[in-house]
């Protein structure tokens, strides 16, 4: 309903969007040591896809012969958006900073942008072109700190490069969505994807609570699975669906570029991050190219450019 209540609501809260996700960002950093990151994913998207799937139940019901029929679909799904973009960037946290998750991550409408005309014949103009390759010259400068005159000598993070996979998984995992048509809502959607992820992920979390270094699952790590399930899980989601259905999607899609911003300032505040000169220069290239280079969009790409 677009009353204008509802309206205004909605333009408030696209500017907490960004922000829920950044939670993330900040679980990714503090999670090391006490809980091992595909535990966690397991908890988030675990508790998520209960949640849901209490939520949609009715319609998982009604559409079961879709889904045993393209169970397969899901399973992809799972893997792409909840293990490469869930647990993966857990594990980038242990070696790179919130703020350069956030950068590097923000490429990611960007890469969907180029993909999708590679893929989905969706056109592309001069302008797309050129933010792409602004959008890459920030990440990259972003990733090489700066010193592009001693990049032979330069040896990358290990941490911004498993984010950067799953960069480039969360891209594969949008065009998935648009190629495979589905009747299933966006929220059921998630839940059967949440579902598919969890064999990899209980396997995952099986394997790091076997290790003689595995910390104990105590309150903390609870308290770490809980948040993350909810706060950049539901609540963020649940929200952007929303947001998106009273505004549109080119609206809300366009406040994601916010999170470099949210990132940089909730790592420098709460985590005591150091910001450098190659974070501003690198989110000057960055912020114009991914808006250039994801616009025009369709609205179902739009829809999938939000980040994990």
């Amino acid at each position: 309903m677009r009353s204008n209540a509802n309206i205004r609501l909605a333009m408030w809260s696209i500017w907490l969007i960004p922000l829920l996700w950044t939670v993330n960002n900040l679980l990714a950093r503090v999670a090391p040591g006490v809980v091992g990151p595909y535990t966690l994913g397991f908890m988030r998207w675990g508790l998520a896809g209960v949640l849901l799937s209490w939520l949609v139940r009715d319609e998982l019901r009604r559409e079961w012969r879709h889904l045993a029929r393209h169970w397969y679909q899901y399973l992809v799904l799972g893997f792409l958006g909840m293990v490469a973009c869930g647990a993966w960037v857990y594990i980038g946290g242990r070696t790179t900073s919130a703020t350069n998750i956030a950068l590097i991550y923000s490429a990611a409408p960007a890469l969907i942008a180029v993909s999708s005309a590679a893929w989905l014949r969706e056109r592309m103009g001069g302008l797309q072109w050129a933010g792409l390759a602004l959008a890459l010259a920030g990440v990259l400068h972003v990733i090489v700190q700066g010193h592009w005159m001693s990049l032979a000598e330069f040896r990358f993070v290990e941490g911004d490069l498993w984010i950067l996979t799953s960069v480039v998984c969360w891209a594969l995992y949008a065009l998935l969505l648009e190629a495979w048509r589905s009747p299933l809502g966006a929220a059921a959607r998630l839940a059967a994807a949440a579902w598919g992820a969890m064999p990899l992920l209980a396997a995952g979390a099986a394997w790091e609570m076997s290790q003689a270094s595995a910390p104990v699952i105590g309150t903390e790590a609870l308290l770490m699975g809980l948040t993350a399930a909810l706060v950049p899980g539901l609540m963020a989601f649940s929200l952007y669906g929303w947001s998106q259905q009273v505004l549109g999607a080119s609206k809300v899609a366009a406040t994601l570029y916010l999170g470099p911003l949210y990132g940089a300032l909730a790592g420098w505040w709460l985590l005591g991050e150091s910001l450098g000169w190659h974070h501003l220069w690198g989110g000057l290239l960055l912020m114009p190219g991914v808006y250039l280079a994801s616009r025009p969009a369709s609205s179902s790409r739009q829809a999938a450019t939000a980040p994990p």
